[in-house]
């Protein structure tokens, strides 16, 4: 890798030793002959390392460090200084300097500084991808859940996200189809661009098209002013439309004409305005059915199905009702000023017991219900909304009066791995112990190849 170091000094010579050394040395050199002209030069952004005087008319060394820190503080500043100034370096290191090095120039003491000095922000920027690569990876596993379902969708967002390709995010209402696409955008080259989002289906008919494309002044009544659309506004970030089934045939045509062409024209308008807009979309709906009854371009569908992600109910990866519960518990006892523990045994068996029929949702909704009105520092079974209570209810163990403890354990045991179909670690989970424990009692019982 090529790096570009700027040069700050009032005197030419030295200006131009130094320049003459970096490039023989493999660098690119930027000169400037005063403090507001390197001032300038930073602010183009195209350099790695300053390398400025001390003393200097007009800007000085340290006011010139002071604005490279301030704009630029992953850019390390070198300071070069005469014998009588060299108190003032090291307060200049104080505030935020590298190193400093006393005329005349040792060149080989120089080159080694800047070479650690460039390892060292690399070092420090590869550490901060790496860190808000982990991050990324961190959220997205704990929001949409670990079941080997998921896994997979993961894996087609980590492949999907760094590309250009259109992507099709296809599922029921409320599994999280909006998160894979905050996940789409988070992980690719366009995460520090707009992600701008469109509810299709919220929108009229009448107002979809201004919606997406804008509208020029004077284009129907109460258009005021010109307004940019969503396009224009996620320029060079992500678009996401959420139920893209919804939208009307003329729609249509407009967004496959920027798919294919990237240009448009605001409603009323005759000037093209041209866009790099990254497009996710979201349906609920069989498109192919669409496509067939006449309601949904069948051209529109290919283009916006390069990559197919298609997000399974909760009631296909009960895996990840554990891990969506304990998240949204915490957020939610975190946003109300409470501290809850976790759910003891019978609410976890209700949560996994139950249907979710308004999936990912549904669960966040019936945790903030439960957040809400529990006065414990446990989610109960009581604490959870009615409908959720019943099928735990009618999933009741009959021990009879006067059974053993042992024989009520081997019972509970039993019947608890029998409803998770041979799941040890959902077993241990809903029992409240762990896979370790769990292993014994079975040894104990001589249940160790039940499942």
């Amino acid at each position: 890798m090529k790096f570009t170091v700027l040069v700050v000094d009032d005197e030419k010579n030295i200006r131009e030793g130094l320049a003459e050394y970096l490039r023989m040395d493999g660098y690119d050199v930027i000169l400037a002959a005063d403090g507001t002209e390197g001032a300038r030069a930073a602010d183009r952004g195209d350099m790695d390392l300053v390398i400025t005087d001390l003393r200097m008319p007009g800007m000085n060394g340290t006011e010139l460090l002071r604005y490279v820190a301030s704009r630029h503080p992953s850019v390390p500043v070198i300071l070069l200084t005469g014998h009588g100034t060299v108190q003032d370096a090291v307060e200049a290191m104080r505030i935020g300097a590298y190193n400093f090095i006393t005329k005349p120039v040792n060149l080989e003491h120089l080159s080694m500084l800047m070479k650690r000095a460039l390892d060292g922000r690399e070092l420090a920027r590869q550490n901060q991808e790496l860190l808000l690569e982990v991050e990324s990876q961190r959220r997205v596993s704990t929001i949409l859940g670990r079941s080997a379902e998921m896994r997979k969708v993961m894996e087609l967002v980590r492949r999907a996200a760094p590309t250009r390709a259109s992507i099709l995010i296809t599922g029921e209402s409320g599994v999280g189809k909006e998160l894979v696409a905050d996940a789409i955008h988070n992980l690719s080259p366009r995460a520090d661009k707009p992600l701008v989002k469109v509810h299709c289906a919220a929108l009229a008919e009448s107002l979809l098209e201004s919606e997406l494309f804008g509208h020029e002044k004077g284009a129907f009544t109460g258009a005021q002013s010109r307004r940019k659309g969503r396009f224009e506004l996620a320029n060079e970030g992500t678009l996401f439309l959420d139920e893209i089934g919804e939208i009307n045939p003329n729609v249509q045509i407009k967004i496959l004409r920027v798919l294919q062409e990237r240009r448009f024209e605001r409603v009323g308008g005759e000037s093209t305005v041209e866009v790099d807009v990254r497009l996710v979309t979201a349906t609920n709906r069989d498109l192919k059915d669409g496509i067939a009854k006449g309601s949904f371009r069948e051209d529109l569908y290919y283009r916006l199905n390069v990559v197919n992600i298609h997000v399974p109910p909760l009631r296909e990866r009960k895996d990840d009702i554990p891990i969506l519960a304990g998240a949204f518990l915490a957020e939610i006892a975190r946003d109300n000023g409470k501290i809850i523990g976790g759910f003891d045994p019978r609410a976890r068996a209700a949560l996994y017991a139950y249907a979710w029929p308004g999936n990912v949702r549904e669960l966040r909704n019936c945790i903030e219900n439960a957040v809400v009105m529990t006065s414990g520092d446990i989610i109960t079974l009581d604490d959870l909304p009615p409908g959720v209570r019943t099928g735990a209810e009618e999933s009741v163990i009959r021990i009879p009066v006067g059974s053993s403890l042992a024989s009520t354990e081997r019972l509970l045991i039993q019947q608890t791995l029998a409803s998770q179909n041979g799941n040890k670690t959902r077993t241990a989970e809903l029992l409240g112990i762990s896979r370790k424990t769990l292993y014994q009692k079975l040894q104990e019982y001589g249940m160790e190849d039940q499942s």
